[in-house]
């Protein structure tokens, strides 16, 4: 008899358990992606002021600047130019956000010209080598981006001004799986945007 309150008991305390662990659950602040994944910082939480939607050519778009105000999409349709500062692609070490003191050069390339082009804006796309998950690496594009445009801002740049796209892993240019082929593909891009008809 005592066998078996204690059997129960075990089989109670099993269940329960069960069900608060086991539950599946949607972690608060991801954002859900059209194939049923999400995106989020590796530990599962998203900053809000990194909060990111589906944006056009299969990567997402920002829908903050920083401090948390809302972006206006003000540049759908605009003509993109991926030519013009293709020499001022920033790269970046692995699993790192950090613009390197060699690249922050092309950044303030960047900066000047738009602060010289003031109806010109840019689109920074976000890019990441094959190593992690696709989540991860379309979060991680996205702080990429998101610290060019940090820079860009800091450099004088209106930050209505500067869109941010993230690929994560899915446009390398280099599928190579050496560490120099990875080295290419962890990058931050730089999209000339300009109004339509605009010289």
């Amino acid at each position: 008899m005592k066998t078996n309150k204690a059997l129960q008991s075990l089989g109670l305390g099993l269940v329960l358990t069960i069900g608060v662990v086991g539950c599946k659950h949607k972690p608060a602040g991801l954002t859900h992606l059209p194939n049923g994944s999400t995106v989020g910082n590796p530990d599962g939480s998203v900053d809000p002021a990194n909060k990111i939607t589906d944006g056009s050519d299969g990567g997402l778009k920002s829908d903050n600047i920083p401090g948390g105000v809302a972006q206006e999409r003000t540049h759908n349709g605009w003509d993109k130019n991926a030519e013009m500062f293709k020499a001022d692609t920033v790269h970046f070490d692995y699993d790192s956000t950090v613009i390197k003191s060699g690249d922050k050069s092309k950044v303030a390339h960047v900066a000047d010209y738009l602060k010289g082009n003031p109806a010109a804006a840019v689109e920074v796309d976000g890019h990441c080598d094959e190593r992690g998950t696709d989540e991860y690496n379309r979060a991680l594009g996205e702080r990429r981006a998101l610290a060019i445009r940090e820079q860009l801002v800091s450099g004088g740049v209106e930050a209505s001004r500067v869109e941010t796209v993230s690929f994560g892993r899915d446009k390398p240019v280099d599928t190579g799986r050496s560490e120099s082929a990875h080295a290419k593909n962890r990058r931050g891009e730089f999209i000339l945007l300009t109004a339509p008809g605009a010289k």
